[in-house]
This record gives C-alpha cells, sequence and structure tokens, in this order.
C-alpha cells in the first residue's frame, strides 16, 4: 500500500497495476485513487470491463486508441479470470503498452506463475491488498472515531472488532452505524457498540459453541435456533460450526506447544485478537475432543447430503452430544 500511496502522491504512475487480494474495501479504495489520480473525471478516454469472457483483442485494440484532447487514456478491467488461466496475447501485450494508456486490473483469484501476472510485475506493480494486522485495524478504527472528534479506548476498540465480522467493507459501514448513533456524544463506550453494532454470524456460532463447552445445552440449542429464525441454512451453520471446531483445535496444538498469541497468529493466518478470544475455550476442549468433533461434522454433512438425515436434526443432534 505504502508504494500505491507513493505513486499518487507523486504522480508517477506505472502503466500498469494489479490489485488483487481478500480484502474488498482495500481493492475499491485504490481502484478509486488511482483511477481519480489518472484521469480524474475525464469519462472520454475511460473505459471499465468487468467479468469473465472479455474480448481481449478488443480491450488491447482500445488501449492502442491515442487518448482524445488529453495525456493519459485508462482502462480498468475487473474479475476478468485473465490472471487464473492463460493468455500470451495480453501477456505479451503488456510488456509494450503505449506510454499513454494506463491499465489497471482488479482480480480475486491471481496465479503468480500465469504469464500475464509476470508481465504485469516486470511492466508495471502488483499489489497484493491483504487484511491488515490487527494494530492496523485498531489504528484505522481509531482514527476514524478521532476524525469524527470523538474518543474511543482501546478496550471499546477491542469490543468493536470482536463483535463485528473483520473485513474491512463490514467494519466501515458498521463503523458508520456507530457514528450515527453515537452523534451527540464525545465518548463512544462497550455499551454503545453492543447496543448498534450488527453481532455477526459468526459470533453467534462462537457464543453456541461456547455454551456446548460449559455443557449448557439449553444455551447452545436456544442460539441453534436464534440462528434458524434469521433464516440461516443449518448447513451453513454446520460448515461454520465445523469452522469453529477447526479453529479451536489449530489454536489448541500449538498453544500446548508453548507458543505465544504473537507466534500462533503467525502460524495460523488469524489476527491476535482472534486467537486471544479463542484461547479460553480452547481449554475445555481436550485435542482428542476436537478431533471427534470435527470428525462428526464431516459426518454428518454426508449424511444430510445424501439424504439420510434431515439437516436442521443433524445440527441439533451435534449440538446435544457435545453439550451433554
Amino acid at each position: 500500500m505504502q508504494t500505491l500511496n507513493e505513486h499518487i502522491k507523486k504522480q508517477q504512475f506505472k502503466n500498469i497495476y494489479l490489485l488483487y487480494g481478500p480484502e474488498v474495501y482495500l481493492k475499491k479504495q485504490y481502484h478509486d485513487k488511482l483511477k481519480a489520480a489518472i484521469i480524474g473525471d475525464d469519462t472520454m478516454n475511460y473505459n471499465y470491463y468487468e467479468g469473465k469472457g472479455q474480448d481481449i483483442h478488443a480491450i488491447i485494440g482500445m488501449a492502442e486508441t491515442m487518448p482524445f484532447f488529453a495525456d493519459r487514456r485508462l482502462l480498468i478491467i475487473e474479475n476478468s479470470g485473465v490472471f487464473a488461466s492463460s493468455n500470451d496475447e495480453l501477456a505479451d501485450y503488456l510488456k509494450a503498452v503505449p506510454e499513454t494508456t494506463y491499465m489497471i486490473f482488479v482480480e480475486s483469484d491471481v496465479d503468480k506463475r500465469n504469464k500475464v501476472y509476470k508481465a504485469v510485475t516486470t511492466a508495471g506493480y502488483a499489489a497484493n491488498l491483504s487484511s491488515p494486522d490487527e494494530k492496523t485495524l485498531k489504528l484505522w478504527i481509531a482514527g476514524m472515531i478521532k476524525k469524527e472528534g470523538k474518543n474511543i479506548t482501546e478496550r471499546t476498540v477491542m469490543r468493536f472488532l470482536e463483535t463485528v465480522d473483520n473485513d474491512m467493507e463490514n467494519i466501515h459501514q458498521e463503523m458508520e452505524k456507530l457514528l450515527c448513533y453515537t452523534a451527540e456524544k464525545d465518548i463512544v463506550t462497550e455499551e454503545d457498540v453492543m447496543a448498534v453494532c450488527t453481532l455477526h454470524t459468526e459470533n453467534k456460532i462462537f457464543d453456541m459453541i461456547n455454551a456446548v463447552a460449559l455443557k449448557n445445552q439449553r444455551e447452545a440449542l436456544r442460539l441453534y435456533d436464534d440462528l434458524l429464525l434469521l433464516k440461516e441454512q443449518p448447513l451453513r451453520i454446520l460448515a461454520l460450526i465445523s469452522r469453529q471446531f477447526n479453529t479451536l483445535l489449530q489454536i489448541k496444538e500449538l498453544s500446548v506447544q508453548g507458543y505465544t498469541t504473537s507466534i500462533i497468529a503467525q502460524r495460523t493466518n488469524m489476527k491476535e485478537f482472534i486467537i486471544r478470544k479463542n484461547l479460553g475455550m480452547t481449554r475445555k476442549f481436550s485435542i482428542e475432543e476436537l478431533k471427534d468433533a470435527l470428525e462428526d461434522c464431516v459426518r454428518s454433512e454426508e449424511e444430510v447430503k445424501t439424504g439420510r438425515m434431515n439437516d436442521r436434526i443433524a445440527v441439533e443432534m451435534l449440538i446435544i452430544k457435545y453439550s451433554m
């Protein structure tokens, strides 16, 4: 991101950019920033292509067209799939793009062995926009709060992160809700967060598994019913339960070996606050229990998909078994 910011600040651009990675919010932000910096509001010299199956020959033809009464022509190609499959024509073309033409690719799936990817890294710049670490997220959130003339404690920031889904787009949306809710206040509190921020489905799953760990069967089943009332499909709930057990297993196996929270975060590619949030729960399960639970999740999914068991009952039986 620092390199992109430098290019924008100094107005020194590469002719080709690739923005890729899992963080949708960052890809959109830099898509917009680069577009504004390269051509501003010039619509005559701007072309946008979205989706797979694009006519690469037509795109190259447009890229070869001189800008109309301007210094630059910009083409943005989004989710084209050309970085996940072979396209020799485009790969060869990117090595000799006219100096007046600028191309921005925005993609989710990228194979770094791909010829198009290699051409971009040689002739332009590829930016992997992945999720920021916990420290960066906390600074970003605190910055949004400060910009509105408000204060927030680190503990409240952590409560906010633990409550909402941790992708940046969702964080931004939930922060807008929180700022509207606290419009007349100078300090944002944990109570404000809990009052207005949407508890993400995965957090409900966490609470449900925690109830299972505490052998609080009634509470676990109540939370399951809540998810069903929210129109969550039993198979999706089962998949999230399986993922939660897998998260616990990964953390458990590393923690019993004496690894610190930061090392566990690095090895599992999870954020540190997620590790800390789950560490207490791992102590309520043995490694064998977690492995058994994962096997039961796989077995339950198979029984549902083969028609041997009703999906809603399958999840309910799994909850009952591990909360007894």
